[in-house]
């Protein structure tokens, strides 16, 4: 071979190694990082033509795949709309994101989770086009739809749990959108309405019953302070506590007064049982102080503050403050200063106290299915913690009936049926008080315990109240339940 054609052949054996490396890069190396691209039609039509799984709360469908005559073949839809949003979350096909449980749960619906992988299997070898899971809920229907129109056109949340197993049973958050206008197959229709939601004041797209702007909780907090003093094993229902119309904060030219600005009870000393009952501000502010912020953050702990928790929905921690100050313990005490709080956290506090003192672990899903119908996934209740001893939540029960059946929470009765909660009225620096109610019922045999918030008073405006507005609304979800 003379040096030329030799000089000929080394070139294209350098070229043909260049080609074959790159394709060999192109296709091995970086597939993963080229199929992930924001900007890669096939990998975005590819994924959103397989048929995503439904989601189904009972027998009523909340999210489901339909056929559409496009280039992702199936269409995003979402029947029940707002009712579930918060809890659906939605499936954008343009934006190529996701939220709520259609994230959460993306694998299953999907379809391409670990535990599908002899589903997959099957349809491989059957030439069957590849399904999703469908994914169940623990949410029940009806429930949804009480809280849903008690809650009405007030700004706030609603969460609903059995005390026994945490299955959570009702989760609502006004003011809530329609996912199906941001599941739409038109990108400028589907831009517009993410913009104008975005753009909103009242924020709509954050769900409020377990994440966004957290809330003070107010009174409600009083039964954290409740569980710590008994936990001690120096206070009882009948023990006495000081109670005046108003208290002088230590080291601070602040005053923290009650309601009415007068003593709780006689010679300005109150039992731990009714200042519970009437919600006495300066005999659980005096209490906090005695018990110390270290007592009192660790029984928060012990209901759920400030833990992780995904439900499978992530969870906002709740918080209470590190503070040495007492003047800021007294105000932490009565549920304020910078104490925060989701619905979902106060429900588990009542749930805690129905359950004998043990927090259950809250949960969404019930199950998941494969196409097979094949149940690839079940849910088991798990205790999260235990908060209480079975005689602390039982004196805490009795107590809390007290507030219902002659306190502050007398709009939650239900007729035949104990019931046990608590109120709850938090100023937080807005034109109106957010109102607060937690229960559970029937106070001896639980069913359910509930978290209700309403912001900034709801209708009722700077005359809010827990009891006035919040109870109602509480007393219509546990009913729900309870099939009154």
């Amino acid at each position: 071979m003379n040096a030329p054609v030799r000089r000929l052949s080394a070139v294209v054996a350098v070229l043909f190694l260049a080609l074959f490396g790159s394709s060999t890069f192109v296709q091995f190396v970086s597939a993963n990082a080229l199929d992930n691209r924001p900007g890669n039609a096939r990998t975005i039509y590819k994924q959103y033509s397989r048929e995503r799984g439904p989601i189904v709360a009972g027998k009523t469908v909340v999210a489901e795949s339909t056929p559409s005559d496009d280039l992702f073949k199936f269409q995003r839809r979402y029947p029940q709309g707002a009712l579930y949003a918060p809890v659906t979350g939605y499936y954008a096909s343009v934006f190529g994101s996701s939220t709520g449980l259609e994230s959460a749960m993306g694998p299953f619906l999907a379809g391409t989770a670990d535990q599908l992988f002899f589903p997959r299997i099957s349809d491989l070898l059957t030439g069957r086009k590849p399904q999703g899971a469908s994914v169940e809920l623990t949410i029940d229907p009806k429930v949804q739809r009480a809280a849903w129109d008690a809650l009405g056109d007030q700004r706030g949340a609603v969460v609903a749990l059995d005390p026994s197993t945490g299955a959570v049973l009702a989760m609502v958050s006004k003011p809530s959108y329609d996912p199906n206008k941001l599941a739409t197959h038109s990108q400028s229709a589907a831009q517009k309405a993410y913009n104008r939601l975005l753009a909103a004041t009242t924020k709509p797209l954050s769900n409020r019953a377990i994440a966004g702007d957290l809330y003070p909780p107010g009174s409600t907090f009083k039964l954290i302070d409740t569980a710590a003093a008994l936990s001690t094993g120096k206070y009882h229902a009948d023990s006495q506590l000081s109670a005046p119309g108003v208290l002088d904060l230590p080291q601070s030219t602040a005053v923290l007064p009650n309601d009415d600005r007068q003593p709780c009870g006689p010679n300005n000393q109150v039992s731990l049982a009714d200042a519970l009952r009437i919600s006495c501000n300066t005999a659980f502010a005096n209490l906090g102080m005695t018990l110390g912020s270290k007592a009192l953050a660790d029984q928060a702990e012990k209901f759920g503050f400030g833990r992780p928790l995904q439900i499978p929905l992530t969870v906002t921690p709740s918080s209470f403050p590190q503070t040495a100050s007492q003047a800021q313990v007294a105000q932490a005490s009565i549920g304020q200063f910078d104490v925060r709080a989701t619905p979902m956290q106060m429900a588990m506090v009542a749930a805690g106290v129905a359950n004998k003192g043990v927090v259950m672990q809250p949960y969404l899903v019930s199950r998941v299915r494969s196409s097979d119908l094949d149940v690839v996934y079940q849910a088991q209740p798990t205790a999260f913690s235990t908060a209480v001893s079975p005689e602390v939540a039982a004196e805490m029960t009795t107590m809390m009936e007290g507030v219902v059946e002659s306190g502050t929470g007398t709009r939650a009765q239900i007729p035949g049926v104990k019931v046990a909660g608590k109120t709850g009225t938090a100023q937080h620096g807005g034109p109106a008080p957010d109102a607060w109610f937690t229960a559970f019922a029937p106070a001896d045999n639980p069913k359910v315990a509930v978290g209700v918030v309403v912001e900034n008073g709801g209708s009722a405006g700077e005359a809010a109240s827990g009891g006035a507005v919040a109870a109602p609304i509480a007393r219509q979800v546990m009913e729900a339940v309870l099939g009154q």
